[in-house]
């Protein structure tokens, strides 16, 4: 069992920046980013692999940038150039396993997820 702490949401105007933290009790072979809204499902934004390989949704790239210490099993989302649609319930998520990587935004191939954390941008 992996048990995942999410810190680091808040409130921010569009175009600030915010950092998210995620820290994992264990270790996972795949550590990646989700946000949803309300009555939506459960989007893939970032991903990262043990070997530091990773995937940005197209949403996000060029502004989001997901990282990885390994020594702390911790995993950062950098996200700048922050927009209102950018607002959602951020979510850590882990797989044991390495996945194909036109999987690693499927979110039902995760085993462990945070509690997700608020991340509010205001126009």
């Amino acid at each position: 069992q992996v048990q995942l702490m999410e810190s680091g949401g808040g409130s921010v105007q569009a175009g600030g920046s915010l950092n998210l933290s995620c820290t994992a009790s264990g270790t996972a072979y795949l550590m990646a980013w989700f946000r949803q809204d309300p009555d939506k499902a459960r989007e893939g934004v970032a991903a990262i692999d043990s070997d530091g390989y990773t995937r940005l949704a197209n949403s996000v790239r060029g502004r989001f940038t997901i990282s990885k210490d390994n020594a702390k099993n911790t995993m950062y989302l950098q996200m700048k150039s922050l927009k209102a649609e950018d607002t959602s319930v951020y979510y850590c998520a882990a797989a044991r396993n390495p996945l194909p990587t036109g999987l690693a935004f499927v979110a039902s191939r995760y085993n462990f997820w945070g509690q997700g954390t608020l991340v509010t941008v205001s126009s």
